[in-house]
């Protein structure tokens, strides 16, 4: 049993093309930035493929704090550090716009019943009431 693989289990391998070092630096307050440069499978650099900068902050919800990410368009660390104020105030509102409208979603969804779930109740559908011929009100002679 142990020996079939689970066909639900996804594939954890690593994409080799696709490999970045990560480094993380922080004002110790409120703001972490993450650098990502890109690498080959030997560790060296890869200058084949931009450095991505990507910022990390929280905002407060009644359900406690949401971590908010988001990417920073720079060239340099220090030019990361600068943009960084920017880059978190469109994140920010970026996530308050998707809260939005998922309570959007979730106070007005409509409950769909599955084909044939009113008729079954009305005693309409199939047979209609008492197998008398169809649960509409439109009857043939």
């Amino acid at each position: 049993m142990a020996d079939r693989p689970n066909p639900r289990t996804p594939d954890m391998g690593m994409d080799a093309a696709s490999l970045y070092r990560e480094e993380i630096y922080t004002d110790r307050t409120a703001a972490t930035l993450r650098v990502m440069r890109p690498i080959n499978t030997d560790g060296s650099a890869d200058a084949s493929r931009e450095t991505l900068y990507l910022g990390e902050a929280q905002i407060m919800t009644n359900m406690g704090p949401l971590p908010v990410s988001f990417e920073i368009e720079a060239s340099n660390l220090a030019d990361a550090i600068e943009r960084y104020g920017e880059a978190a105030k469109a994140g920010i509102e970026r996530a308050v716009r998707e809260l939005q409208e998922l309570r959007r979603q979730a106070s007005s969804g409509l409950i769909v019943p599955p084909a044939g779930a009113a008729s079954a109740l009305t005693g309409g559908g199939m047979g209609g009431a008492g197998g008398l011929g169809g649960g509409g009100k439109i009857q043939l002679p």
